[in-house]
């Protein structure tokens, strides 16, 4: 720029600019100096303290009242002298160092912890069976196997003292109380509960705790639990045992291995306490969705307890006698001041949830509640208030969930299948196309590599036998192109209870015979035709019997499973126990009368 006039204002521009900039470093470099000096000033006045104290010979009489009450406290304790002899280290570094230094801060948290830990308090315990029972029945509906098998541990227990507790692990699918019933448990013993969540717990020092060498180490979950209970014979609830994972930091595995184990864990050890205290008074209770995330060691410490999911006649009982009557209490109101018939109910566990559990259940029954807790404030004349079917949506929304009917009629190439999560059974339709082309397979509906390996064997099995069934062309694994798809293409799948369902579906579409409408069907498939055992089976038959399918074709090694089933629903169905895919095929595909279809071994 050669005008001056504008190189000045620049020149103006780039200055204010800077001065600004100088100003707000001012400004920060004040401030830090402020705090610095403020901080400065209390260690100071504290290392003073403490000089002078030290001069003097004295700690000053809070000081010396404190270790006095560690002492006396200490010595009051029926503890080992290994760790007397270490707390008492601790207390003379707090005398010596002083309360108000960074070392003697340390020692007095690391001090207080240790008293604080519940070394003689114990809840004294209940053991009446009979209220055992009564409280377990009315907190919970059903689950009559799982009260029975605690009634006769508490039994047990009763009349042998040394008797150790079991390690009982609750499996099932989210909802059916499983935390709940632990809870119960320690009612019924008059014990205190506290519960530790492992989801995602992936640190060994979250059980175990930090070491003292870290900045900020604290205990483990165990011992803080302890500690908020105040009782060395709690029930001591670790929740989701299937969801732990592990990373560098060490294996959580491992950690639980020594808390579980009853010859181990009355030596437990917590490396920020770094000394042995009594795990073995704990009744530990652990809860999981599912068994195989589950590893084999930690399995074989506990004993297993199945929960099932509910039925619809199940749910229905369990809104109308806990789950609406606490809703109403949560929200204020009277009883039976909201009316849910039978009908309306059924509508909500059959359109609104799908799920093992109740939670869901819960969940729109108190969405309800807060609706009609609206209507209650801006029309306080208001009563009592029914709830009726067609009004559902008004409170609601639309109906989310259509469970998939049955057949309306028979079909080539389409077979109803049984299929298990980890929130519950359901039924899945599998459908086969054959068209013209080189032999190729294709797989579709988001399958998984054990459901890929078992298409593969029902279609090796199927053309092992296709000489059998003349209306299969000789050499359709070469003319032909074969495709398998299992809709809700959105929804993982995998397993090998398909097979049965893959191999007949795969059969009736190459020879074009007709599969009953009403029929579903599950089991794993050999390459020869042996139906072998799958599990979860009372809760993909409660899926069939809520999808008004009511005949089922089963491994015959499954027969012992029927006995879980409800007496209502099992009556209304009609069960055809396979050995083989021979039994699957004369019952599953339609055929002339008296015609019997038998396969070549």
């Amino acid at each position: 720029e050669i005008n001056v006039t504008h190189r000045i204002q620049l020149l103006y521009d780039m200055l204010v600019e800077e001065i600004k900039i100088a100003k707000i470093e001012q400004r920060i470099h004040r401030k830090i100096r402020r705090e610095m000096t403020k901080n400065e000033k209390i260690h100071y006045l504290r290392q003073q303290l403490d000089a002078i104290n030290k001069e003097l010979g004295e700690f000053g009489d809070s000081n010396k009242a404190l270790v006095k009450k560690y002492r006396q406290d200490l010595a009051k304790l029926d503890i080992k002298d290994s760790i007397k002899e270490k707390i008492e280290k601790e207390i003379s570094k707090l005398e010596r160092e002083g309360r108000y230094s960074s070392e003697g801060e340390v020692s007095r948290t690391y001090i207080d912890t240790f008293f604080s830990l519940p070394w003689d308090k114990s809840t004294k315990e209940k053991i009446d069976l009979e209220n055992c029972q009564n409280i377990l029945d009315s907190e919970h509906f059903g689950m009559e196997k799982v009260k029975d098998r605690i009634v006769e541990y508490l039994a047990v227990k009763k009349l042998s003292n040394n008797l150790k507790s079991p390690i009982i692990c609750f499996v099932g699918p989210p909802g059916v109380g499983k935390t709940s019933i632990a809870k119960s448990i320690a009612k019924s013993i008059n014990r205190e509960f506290t519960r530790i969540s492992l989801g995602g717990v992936r640190d060994e020092a979250e059980i175990r705790g930090h070491r003292r060498t870290y900045i900020g180490a604290i205990p483990g979950r165990i011992v803080n639990s302890l500690i908020e209970v105040k009782s060395n014979n709690p029930v001591i609830l670790f929740d989701e045992i299937d969801k732990m994972s592990q990373d560098f930091k060490g294996s959580v595995e491992s950690a639980m291995l020594e808390v579980l184990d009853p010859e181990q864990n009355k030596n437990f050890i917590d490396h920020y306490l770094e000394y042995e205290f009594d795990l073995s008074k704990v009744m530990f209770i652990t809860t999981a969705n599912t068994l195989d995330t589950i590893p084999r060691p930690l399995r074989d410490r506990m004993e297993i307890i199945q929960l099932s999911g509910y039925t619809e006649q199940e749910k229905l009982q369990i809104a109308k006698k806990y789950l609406l009557p606490k809703q109403l209490k949560e929200h204020n109101f009277e009883d039976n001041f909201i009316k849910i018939s039978d009908d309306v109910l059924k509508n909500i566990i059959t359109h609104f949830t799908r799920e093992s559990g109740v939670r869901n259940l819960e969940q729109k029954i108190a969405r309800i509640c807060r609706k009609v807790a609206k209507k209650k404030v801006l029309n306080p004349k208001i009563k009592s208030v029914t709830i009726k079917a067609n009004e559902l949506n008004d409170y609601l929304g639309k109906e989310v969930f259509q469970f998939e009917k049955a057949n309306k009629k028979p079909q080539i190439g389409i077979v109803r299948g049984l299929a298990w999560t980890q929130v519950g059974g359901d039924t899945l339709s599998i459908e086969i196309n054959i068209m013209n082309g080189t032999g190729k397979v294709e797989l579709t509906g988001k399958l998984g590599d054990v459901m890929k390996e078992s298409a593969k064997t029902a279609l090796s099995y199927v053309r092992s036998i296709s000489d059998n069934y003349p209306s299969i062309e000789k050499e359709f694994y070469r003319t032909k192109d074969i495709h398998i798809h299992i809709p809700e293409g959105a929804t993982p799948k995998d397993g090998p209870s398909a097979g049965v369902t893959m191999a007949t579906a795969i059969l009736s579409a190459l020879s074009n015979i007709k599969v009953r409408e009403d029929i579903a069907m599950t089991g794993e498939i050999t390459l020869r035709g042996r139906v072998l055992p799958v599990g979860g089976i009372k809760e993909k038959l409660l899926a069939a019997h809520r999808a008004g399918i009511y005949n089922i074709i089963l491994p015959y090694e499954n027969e012992k499973d029927l006995e879980d089933l409800p007496k209502d629903v099992k009556d209304e169905m009609s069960f055809t126990l396979a050995q083989s895919m021979d039994d699957v095929l004369n019952v599953a595909l339609l055929k002339e009368k008296n015609k019997k279809i038998t396969t070549k071994k």
